[in-house]
């Protein structure tokens, strides 16, 4: 990989990683939490704008950050410790993994109609997006100081 190539590379990691951090600590403090607080005959309604509107921008920063990763794994750059590729791809394939086989078909389940056990259950097991989006963006910002120092 070219340095400038490289660099574009862990700066649109950075990019989707703390994209993602920030946009999953606010689902998972505030958007979540007032999910209980929406009328039992606005909840339908609600839960479909939520999952069709949130996709334009959680879509395109998991795409950017998915590339990323599989780039920096495949073509490490110079002074990016290689466990480093090793953690933030771990921390992307867990993230991804919550994502689609629990939070996405929770979401699926309350198109349906309020739940509670399943809004508590997202809240719940949301919390594993939010730590393994944490570790991506200081793992992100890692890389690139370490790039920077080599």
């Amino acid at each position: 990989m070219t340095n400038t190539l490289a660099e574009a590379v862990l700066i649109a990691q950075i990019i989707g990683s703390v994209g993602m951090f920030g946009v999953i600590w606010t689902i998972q403090l505030v958007h979540y939490p007032l999910m209980r607080a929406i009328p039992d005959e606005a909840f339908v309604t609600y839960e479909q704008q939520h999952t069709r509107l949130i996709s334009f921008l959680v879509g395109p920063l998991m795409l950017i950050e998915g590339l990323c990763v599989l780039a920096v794994f495949f073509a490490r750059p110079e002074g990016v410790p290689l466990w480093s590729t090793w953690v933030g791809g771990i921390l992307e394939a867990i993230a991804i993994g919550v994502t689609a086989f629990i939070s996405a078909p929770t979401h699926g389940k309350l198109e349906s109609g309020p739940n509670g056990l399943l809004l508590n259950r997202l809240i719940a097991t949301n919390w594993i997006r939010t730590a393994a989006w944490t570790g991506r963006g200081a793992i992100a910002i890692f890389m690139l100081v370490a790039y920077f120092k080599a």
